[in-house]
């Protein structure tokens, strides 16, 4: 812990920031005194938000969402192994608690309730916004810890564009990305396609086995831990984007959003297991498609959107097993089909500068299956594990946001939600911010929202194990921060904010064996997280060529379970939960000159317990890890093309971690990038 501090004392303290880059943000300068005022939107009243930027979302087209989040947000990324499934942990809450939304549409698989964060290329979103506890009640409900917004923009081409870029790293990973964009004044067109391939077979250092030492006399001398090579866990990623945007220049804009996802990948074997790799197959096979089309009217005072979507995912997991006759048979073929139907209208209403209304109104519905063909009963009948089920999920609300003076604004919000045939009580949220001192943009806010989410498809209906008993989560949210930005034209931009959040979340849902020899889930659990946030960004201009800029973040979330005792030996009221880090903290510096751009990227995960009961014993905790990355990149410019080459290392110092129990995950790597952009008609 010594070095965290030095580290936070030395380079994160005087960044710790509250980004606010948003187009609708005016900077008035006053280079004399260096005072900075600002003129906030009046739709982000009290909202606690992170903006992750274009620079961060394109820097690396290895890099999916999951990876961004590592290294620029306050938020626990769980991995469970490079290539394998994320998933969040947003204020100290599970992954069914965080709401992610795909230009509008909620992409959280209806099956389990969460995102798998590294199938979404960060190369395909333009815009990411995290919205902190009250603040997704703006956006939906059920986001007891937060929610996720990821979309893409018009590219603003004008004519024919190219750029493809091209990266080879460690363990034979090869990575490529097109994009082709066309644009005049009414339309922008743009296709992307990024393409992942490696057999992923990294060395690393197995800590869960033991080797013996002998003498010539076969006594034991020693031991080590051995170096292990990550065993069938090759993937296959394609990922294709088509957008298509039309715009009438009077006030009009359709557009359509199309995904398409394939990807082939095997779960690699754990640092537990000891079989020859050769007698396994464990694979997960995934095809998405996603669309969505929108219209977007736009007044002097007004502004009304309808958005209609199409999800369709297909999704295969086949476990085989050689019975030692050199013949693989089936254990396991689980199947699942997801078909989901999406709408949205939205309308914002300005009444002057003091007033906006809203009105939204937003249905999912989902069909869902899910069957396991090589289950079968003693009499050769087909057993039944799975289900099939459909569900409709509305979600409507209205907002009043009011700023009666420049230094004051509030903002009351009212969402009601129904799943299935069953509706929420009235989400209530509040919000307020005041101006303390223009000198500074010193600005506080406070919010307070009751919130609700519902059980998963699998939560209720699985087989076996499914409980249609179950109860919807629900609790209350309060948030309150400081923020300021200070900064001098043309020489340093620094800002910096504080949050504190608590959170009491009931009937908390939790999967848990049975004597029966299953898992089921149950409302088991009182839920209370709480802690602080703090973020920020340090733009400094050196000289002429030279350019540095600091991002920061720094959380404290304890989450502890304070629910009833289930037996006289639950050892979990009062504990940490799972797989949630107390503290957590990123910095990411970028040193640029002339075309040349240097880039550290460090993150700090404090240690996990893998057992409610927190005992840490065996493997009932996680130690803490500490990552570092860097890159160098150059760009060079001629008449018909610009090129960029780039040098990536991750895990700099060769860290030894777990993310989770018994995934292993590789050591130091290696990646190059070399990308070239023509200039048509230039």
């Amino acid at each position: 812990m010594k070095k965290l501090h030095i580290i936070l004392l030395f380079v994160l303290f005087p960044t710790l920031v509250l980004s606010q880059e948003d187009d609708d943000i005016k900077w008035y300068l006053n280079l004399p005194e260096v005072t900075i005022y600002a003129e906030r939107p009046i739709k982000e009243i009290g909202t606690q938000q992170t903006r992750l930027d274009s620079i961060v979302l394109s820097e690396n087209i290895a890099l999916s969402v999951a990876d961004v989040l590592t290294f620029n947000s306050p938020i626990f990324v769980k991995n469970y192994g490079r290539a394998t499934l994320s998933t969040v942990a947003f204020r100290g809450t599970s992954a069914s608690h965080t709401q992610v939304s795909w230009n509008g549409m909620k992409i959280n698989n209806p099956m389990l309730g969460m995102t798998d964060f590294s199938m979404i290329p960060s190369y395909f979103i333009d815009d990411a916004v995290l919205l902190h506890g009250t603040s997704s009640v703006n956006e939906t409900g059920g986001g007891l810890g937060g929610s996720v917004k990821l979309s893409t923009k018009p590219a603003q081409a004008d004519g024919f564009g190219l750029q493809y870029i091209q990266g080879v790293g460690s363990f034979k990973t090869f990575d490529e990305f097109l994009r082709l964009t066309y644009g005049n004044m009414h339309w922008q067109t743009s296709t992307r396609v990024v393409y992942s391939s490696s057999p992923n077979d990294y060395k690393y250092r197995n800590h869960d086995k033991k080797e013996n030492i002998y003498d010539e006399n076969m006594n034991i001398i020693g031991q080590y831990y051995p170096i292990e090579r990550n065993r069938s866990g090759a993937f296959k990623d394609f990922h294709f984007l088509q957008e298509a945007y039309y715009d009438n220049k009077r006030g009009d804009r359709f557009g359509l959003n199309a995904w398409y996802i394939n990807s082939n990948r095997e779960l690699a074997m754990l640092t537990v297991d000891y079989g020859d790799d050769t007698e396994f197959e464990n694979r997960q096979r995934e095809n998405t498609f996603r669309t969505v089309m929108s219209w977007d009217h736009l007044s002097e005072n007004w502004k009304l959107a309808s958005k209609g979507g199409y999800i369709h995912t297909d999704m295969a997991y086949d476990y085989k097993r050689d019975l030692g006759n050199g013949i693989m048979a089936n254990m396991t073929q689980s199947r699942s089909e997801i078909n989901t139907f999406f709408g949205q209208v939205e309308s914002d209403y300005y009444m002057g500068k003091k007033w906006l209304f809203t009105a939204n109104v937003t249905a999912h519905q989902h069909f869902v299956e899910s069957r396991d063909k090589s289950i079968l009963q003693q009499d050769g009948n087909k057993a039944i594990v799975g289900y099939r089920k459909g569900r409709i999920e509305l979600s409507n609300s209205i907002s009043a946001k009011w700023r009666p003076i420049d230094r004051l604004g509030m903002s009351l919000v009212i969402r009601e939600e129904m799943f299935g045939n069953e509706w929420t009580p009235i989400i209530p949220a509040f919000f307020i911010d005041g101006v303390i001192s223009k000198k500074g943009d010193v600005v506080v806010k406070a919010s307070v929202s009751r919130n609700f989410r519902f059980p998963s498809l699998n939560d209720l209906y699985f087989m076996p194990g499914g409980n249609p008993d179950l109860k919807k989560e629900n609790g209350w949210t309060y948030d309150a921060g400081l923020s300021f930005a200070i900064g001098k034209e043309k020489v340093y931009q620094l800002s910096a904010s504080a949050n504190w959040f608590e959170s009491f979340i009931n009937d908390w849902i939790i999967w848990l064996p049975t004597p029966k020899g299953f898992f089921s889930p149950d409302n088991i659990k009182d839920v209370h997280a709480y802690g602080i946030e703090m973020k920020g960004d340090l733009d400094v201009a050196l000289s002429k060529d030279w350019h540095l800029t600091l991002n920061g973040t720094l959380s404290w979330t304890p989450s502890i379970n304070e629910g009833e005792p289930r037996s006289p030996a639950d050892q979990s009221v009062g504990k940490q939960l799972p797989y949630i880090p107390e503290y957590s903290s990123t910095v990411m510096g970028r040193l640029s000159w002339k075309t040349w751009s240097f880039l550290y990227k460090w993150c700090y995960y404090s240690e996990r317990y893998t057992m409610s009961s927190n005992d840490v014993t065996l493997t009932g905790k996680l130690p803490q890890y500490f990552m570092s990355n860097i890159s160098l990149e150059k760009t060079l410019s001629c008449k018909w093309a610009d090129f960029s080459i780039k040098g990536a290392i991750n895990n700099l110092f060769n860290e030894e971690y777990l993310s989770v129990l018994s995934r292993p995950m590789p050591g130091i790597n290696f990646e190059v990038f070399l990308g070239i952009t023509p200039k048509w008609g230039e």
